[in-house]
């Protein structure tokens, strides 16, 4: 899919075409990913909400009267006030909070809104028309108002009915970063080259159609984190209890393709004690190591790949990071930077080790866009579209 070839009319384009006032007290029901991390009652990274911001000025500048909708996944289904008071003190957008989904205190709330305002509902998980996409509950969404905006790329990829089914009631639009999204990354399908592929975190078997394409795609896809370990294991070295698929899925054919690049040393820390850390060549991993981050030599063979590339995409956290074991995941993060190279980076732990780096998702001197999707943004990449734009079209 190229952008020339979207079938979606994103909302810069419709407002543009507007006539001065046209938009005036009409509603736009907006699905926005406000699936942030809070921490003792506390947002700690705002990515996903800074990201909603260009639509929503937008649209109040025109006029219009907002309802932001979104999940969150905490157990209680507790937050979204969190987030509520997040945009009004940190963000500087005025939002109101209802603590409900659909029903007549929602209608309330809606028919109490001022033009330019914005209203924000209760995560919509709490209803469980939410995941198992039900008609009548995409119904109740859409008679809150006029018009639809995703501007949710990271869960375009899920099947719930705020994401495909409210468009099937209202018309509907991309939102700005969902467009950005799209672009970005659809130039991700057909790199300049030489393009360079960094794919880390677990779970290989369901990673490897992406591992396979674009070994097709790519001169040189690098592996780290825990899908390493399938490699490592299928040449034949010891993996101790480092954490590995279950080997059903036969991968000599990835595993001897000469793109392919890893590293020969790693980080270790003993099964028992995760203090106990060491650095060893992967022939010397014992028993009873678990590989918890790349070695020290990989930032080596990784600059002057990085620094040949015209393209370079990655998604995944090169070791360990939600334990501590960050150290070459911001090393390949600051060797991106360093390097200057153009790319796109998408997935939690890798945004925030570019972010510890100082760089600011709108910041104009790195050539790197940074994607609000983790698992989103590798489905795209697979499929080259989602549920979520398809039903935009």
């Amino acid at each position: 899919m190229s952008e020339n070839n979207l079938k979606i009319v994103g909302i810069e384009e419709f407002v543009k075409g507007e006539t001065v006032g046209s938009l005036t007290g009409k509603k736009f029901l907006i699905r926005a990913d406000f699936n942030v991390p809070i921490e003792n009652g506390v947002v700690v990274e705002d990515l996903r909400m800074r990201s909603i911001l260009p639509t929503v000025n937008l649209l109040r500048d025109a006029g219009a009267r907002i309802i932001l909708i979104s999940h969150i996944e905490t157990k209680d289904g507790s937050g979204m006030e969190v987030v509520a008071k997040h945009f009004n003190d940190k963000l500087g957008l005025a939002v109101k909070y209802v603590n409900e989904v659909v029903g007549e205190a929602v209608k309330g709330a809606v028919s109490d809104l001022h033009d330019g305002e914005v209203l924000l509902l209760q995560n919509l998980r709490i209803n469980e028309g939410e995941k198992n996409n039900d008609e009548n509950f995409a119904r109740e969404l859409a008679g809150l108002a006029d018009f639809y905006v995703n501007d949710a790329f990271a869960v375009s990829h899920r099947k719930h009915a705020s994401v495909v089914g409210v468009p099937k009631f209202l018309p509907h639009f991309a939102g700005i970063q969902l467009m950005k999204e799209i672009k970005s990354l659809t130039e991700a399908i057909n790199p300049p080259h030489p393009f360079v592929f960094i794919l880390g975190g677990a779970k290989f078997d369901t990673k490897l159609p992406l591992i396979k394409k674009y070994l097709d795609k790519a001169d040189s896809v690098i592996l780290g984190g825990a899908l390493v370990n399938d490699v490592y294991k299928a040449r034949g070295f010891n993996v101790g209890r480092s954490l590995v698929s279950d080997g059903s899925t036969d991968i000599s054919d990835v595993v001897s393709n000469p793109k392919l690049i890893i590293g020969d040393d790693v980080i270790v820390h003993d099964m028992e004690d995760i203090a106990k850390v060491a650095v060893k060549k992967i022939s010397e991993v014992g028993d009873n190591d678990v590989i918890a981050d790349a070695g020290p030599s990989f930032g080596d063979v990784l600059r002057p790949i990085v620094a040949d590339a015209k393209f370079v995409l990655w998604n995944g956290p090169l070791g360990n990071y939600e334990n501590g074991f960050t150290e070459q995941t911001i090393s390949c993060a600051k060797i991106l930077l360093e390097c200057g190279v153009r790319g796109a980076i998408g997935g939690g732990d890798t945004v925030a080790a570019v972010k510890s780096l100082g760089l600011d998702d709108s910041d104009q001197k790195s050539n790197l866009f940074v994607s609000t999707g983790g698992g989103a943004m590798i489905d795209f990449l697979v499929n080259e579209t989602l549920p979520g734009i398809e039903a935009l079209e």
